[in-house]
């Protein structure tokens, strides 16, 4: 006899409570593997694909996508054992399964699959149980809700716009489900990213000179989308303030890092101009030497482990109910990144036992998942000091907001020729603007005034690292 299981939302670690459902990956009455991932979600951390521990045939789901659940709230259940099968179908043309409660299974195309009736085990914790079975991807065709009095939709919800038909050269499920909401072809619109791709800045964007334009998106009328022959909705005039973006996901734990940062942390920044001219030299020369390339940003790490070697009241952490500087004996260092997801903060773990092949290895690895949005929460948490390369973004200096619970963090600007005056004549030179923010409770201005001085004269003189080394 089938017994039904109860799946609930796992605890994704480093103490994240919610979880907002983007995708579901199965439908009512599919059959699942063991450890097969059933959901999509974002946690204010990172997407994360969350597995199901049972093998059965799905009999429920719990929340729709875009709602957001706690930790410990039920995802989904799962008949389990023989006799499992999944829920009657209605007898509507598209051909599509409704639920009929979790405790009532019934036939399905005629049999009953054989599902597993053991679970994996495995503790859920941020992505996956165990290496999970290929992922079966399905299309779920757009059902019109039978329409009420009036033209409603019958079960009080609105009806969703159907997404586009044909290639759309979109990744995200996030860009997906925005356009979606407010009712945007993304087939009318052009990306700006590589090869067309479209970003969720180009559907902002969209959204954006559809209200300069005095048109009316379907989030600002309230609904997903209009069924036909439904009144319109009565005009009012908008709120002030332009768009409003919720401070949820990764923008809202930014919010609240930062927020918490500025509250408890008193920092203080200095900073200093240095010579880059022979780092550039030097880093020319490594990489013709053939093998694998060494990144800048792989260099000005191995710099920061051999300067926190130095000078360790930077790399600890204060713990306010001991009134306790902790030092800490391994450096794991942050680089910020920014994605179309916001700002994320990779860890490289173990910075100071890396040589720069292996940096710079580890810094792509992570930079590449931080843009696809496969980051885990375990990678995005536990630094001790973070390194910030604004220069990217062609800006000379920062004062950038420390990443709690860290006590420091080495900002870099770009790198471009200036007048300088070397050997003593005018030359000119490729610059760097290098600065550091400290919490002011782990060192007074000496210890982070020789920190960053050592940071310095590494970058004008790579043999002062080699002689430290």
């Amino acid at each position: 006899m089938a017994q039904v299981l109860e799946f609930k939302l796992p605890d994704l670690g480093e103490g994240l409570t919610e979880a907002e459902i983007v995708r579901w990956l199965v439908e009512v009455g599919e059959v699942v593997a063991v450890d097969q991932p059933v959901v999509e979600v974002e946690t204010a951390k990172a997407m994360v694909e969350v597995p199901c521990p049972y093998g059965g045939v799905v009999t429920a789901r719990f929340g729709e996508e875009g709602a957001e659940l706690p930790v410990g709230a039920p995802l989904l259940t799962v008949a389990v054992g023989e006799g499992a099968a999944g829920p009657e179908r209605d007898s509507g043309a598209d051909g599509t399964a409704e639920q009929t409660g979790a405790g009532e299974p019934a036939a399905r195309d005629g049999g009953a699959a054989e599902p597993r009736s053991e679970g994996s085990g495995n503790v859920l914790v941020g992505y996956g149980t165990s290496e999970a079975p290929a992922r079966r991807r399905r299309v779920r065709p757009v059902r019109p809700g039978p329409a009420a009095v009036g033209g409603a939709p019958a079960n009080g919800r609105a009806v969703r716009a159907a997404e586009p038909e044909g290639p759309v050269p979109v990744i995200s499920p996030l860009v997906r489900r925005l356009a979606r909401q407010n009712d945007l072809d993304l087939r009318e619109l052009t990306g700006s990213g590589p090869d067309g791709l479209i970003l969720r800045a180009d559907v902002e964007y969209a959204l954006r000179a559809a209200t300069a334009r005095g048109g009316r998106t379907a989030a600002q009328d309230g609904v997903a989308a209009r069924m036909p022959g439904a009144a319109a909705p009565v005009s009012s005039a908008p709120r002030p303030g332009g768009i409003r973006t919720p401070l949820k996901g990764v923008r809202g734990a930014v919010a609240d890092k930062l927020s918490r940062s500025r509250r408890e942390i008193p920092d203080a920044t200095c900073w200093v101009d240095a010579d880059a001219t022979e780092l550039m030299r030097a880093r020319t020369a490594m990489n013709a030497a053939g093998g694998p390339k060494i990144s800048l940003v792989a260099l000005l790490a191995r710099i920061c482990a051999a300067a926190l070697a130095r000078f360790p009241e930077l790399n600890s952490t204060v713990d306010t109910e001991a009134r306790e500087v902790v030092q800490l004996d391994h450096v794991h260092l942050g680089f910020a990144a920014q994605t179309d997801r916001g700002l994320v903060v990779p860890v490289v773990r173990d910075a100071h036992a890396r040589d720069a092949e292996g940096l710079t290895a580890e810094f792509a690895r992570l930079t590449e998942a931080a843009r696809a949005g496969r980051l885990t929460p375990g990678e995005l948490t536990g630094g001790t000091f973070t390194l910030n390369n604004y220069g990217v973004f062609g800006v000379d200096g920062s004062t950038p907001i420390i990443n709690h619970p860290e006590a420091a963090m080495l900002g870099v600007g770009r790198i471009v020729p200036k007048p300088w005056v070397h050997e003593g004549e005018l030359a000119v030179r490729q610059v760097v603007q290098l600065s550091l923010t400290f919490d002011h409770r782990v060192c007074d201005g000496g210890t982070a005034g020789g920190f960053l001085r050592y940071v310095a004269d590494c970058v004008e003189q790579p043999a002062v690292l080699l002689r430290t080394l």
